[in-house]
């Protein structure tokens, strides 16, 4: 018999998940948004819990161990997820473009179950202290929190907003780079227009100060601890921005072309309607 009808599945005993890692990296990253840079956490622990064990070997015992130990250790649900999606593409990567045969398939575990949406919502008068809190602290936090408010950007896509990506005559700002990899189109509301044509516009960034998303996080922080406002994180601010476009009547498809949700069940977990606003809705108001 051929000896070189072995090769498929004598390469999956040679290779190890490690390897297999970095193959992925090195051939797939590069074509991912932002070169894959958003997963090189979730790549470093599978590398470090299941790095040693061959692709021949490895098998849902393994991966669903992999599960148990990263949720005990305090990971989100949702970052296992993300980590058990990423092995599921590279085993999926070997056997289909490389040619690895992996005698044991592909491990099926259950996903981890997700924990109820956080509905963080504004409450009256928050909008108000948070604003003024945020005049308080200067810069041009205030104004980013108003904009947010108005166009559900998440922070990274707030930071790297610049203004030859922004057409105030058409009242659209391009984002090139976001979360999910595709660029997207953000209508611009009056208020948000009125905020960026108030601003000294010029080439490069649209926040000169606040291009590091982690800087807008830090400034968010001190300024619900000026404005007394426990509890509150930046990204429910999106959840609020998103709730709101459906308020004002923009149906699912006009909500996810503005907001980037992929999914409507995404969408769906980033919006929390008040029943009494519904109500009124109801009665005509």
């Amino acid at each position: 018999m051929d000896r070189g009808a072995f090769l498929p599945t004598d390469a999956a005993e040679r290779t190890t998940v490690a390897a297999a890692l970095a193959r992925y990296q090195k051939e797939v990253f590069p074509r991912l948004a932002r070169g894959g840079s958003s997963l090189t956490g979730n790549l470093a622990r599978l590398r470090a819990e299941l790095g040693g064990i061959s692709l021949m070997s490895l098998d849902s015992a393994h991966v669903a161990g992999y599960r148990d130990k990263t949720l005990k250790s305090g990971l989100s649900a949702q970052t296992v997820r993300h980590d058990l999606g990423l092995l599921h593409r590279v085993l999926k990567t070997a056997s289909i473009d490389w040619g690895i045969s992996l005698p044991r398939g592909i491990p099926v575990v259950r996903m981890p179950s997700m924990p109820r949406p956080r509905d963080r919502r504004l409450k009256r008068g928050e909008e108000e202290k948070l604003l003024k809190a945020a005049t308080a602290y200067g810069g041009d936090m205030a104004d980013i929190l108003s904009f947010a408010l108005e166009t559900a950007m998440r922070r990274t896509e707030l930071a790297r907003m610049r203004w030859e990506h922004v057409d105030l005559k058409n009242r659209v700002a391009l984002l090139p780079e976001t979360k999910n990899g595709e660029p997207r189109e953000v209508p611009l509301s009056p208020k948000a227009l009125k905020i960026l044509k108030s601003r000294c516009r010029d080439l490069g960034p649209v926040w000169r100060y606040y291009e590091n998303p982690n800087a807008i996080t830090q400034a968010f922080i001190r300024i619900c601890q000026r404005g007394g406002l426990p509890g509150l994180r930046y990204h429910d601010l999106r959840h609020e921005a998103t709730s709101r476009l459906f308020e004002k009547g923009l149906n699912m498809m006009e909500v996810a072309a503005i907001t980037g949700h992929k999914t409507l069940e995404m969408l769906k977990r980033y919006t929390h309607l008040r029943a009494q606003d519904l109500a009124s809705r109801l009665a005509g108001k």
